[in-house]
């Protein structure tokens, strides 16, 4: 099932949903989204030199380099 089809699938159930049902779903929602942001953030933050190389970065925009 490619990704149109599992979003129409989704969009179909939620008509079914009472609101206190659908508050759940968009509480659990909210919580798989934050789960995929702290997941790419700690795959940035694993890669040696990450944090010095932004903090560089930081350093040349503020002070009006860009490359």
């Amino acid at each position: 099932m490619n990704t149109s089809q599992l979003r129409q699938e989704i969009n179909y159930n939620l008509e079914k949903l009472s609101p206190d049902n659908l508050k759940i779903v968009a509480e659990f929602l909210a919580y798989l989204a934050d789960k995929e942001s702290e997941l790419a953030t700690q795959e940035l933050l694993d890669i040696p030199g990450f944090i010095a190389s932004f903090e560089r970065g930081k350093q040349d925009i503020a002070q009006g380099r860009r490359f």
